[in-house]
């Protein structure tokens, strides 16, 4: 697969809407129900990442492999900004009983 047809929205389109697109920028609203796996996809674009609502979830790589397990770390609460780097092939499943949901403002460059 290209990276294109790995993008967030052609790959994981039940999962991710546009909300807004320039040159500039994309965000996206990302929303994850309790025990759903996104398909494999990526982000090319590192950016902020706003937190709507939280669940644990496990990020695996495109082999499979657990590159993240939120149930490790201090859960986020609603209304934090983070930091996000690109993201390579990956999917997310949502392990616990909220749903995720996670602003995305992508920089493109």
């Amino acid at each position: 697969m290209d990276s294109d047809t790995l993008d967030a929205l052609v790959a994981a389109p039940q999962h991710h809407k546009l909300l807004f697109e320039n040159e500039s920028v994309r965000v996206l609203d990302t929303r994850i129900g309790p025990g759903e796996t996104t398909a494999l996809h990526t982000h090319c674009w590192a950016g902020t990442l706003y937190v709507l609502s939280w669940s644990d979830f496990v990020r695996r790589d495109g082999n499979g492999m657990v590159i993240l397990d939120s149930r490790i770390m201090s859960a986020v609460l609603p209304g934090t900004a983070l930091w996000s780097a690109p993201l390579p092939p990956h999917t997310l499943e949502n392990v616990g009983n909220a749903e995720l949901r996670v602003i995305a403002v992508e920089l493109k460059r």
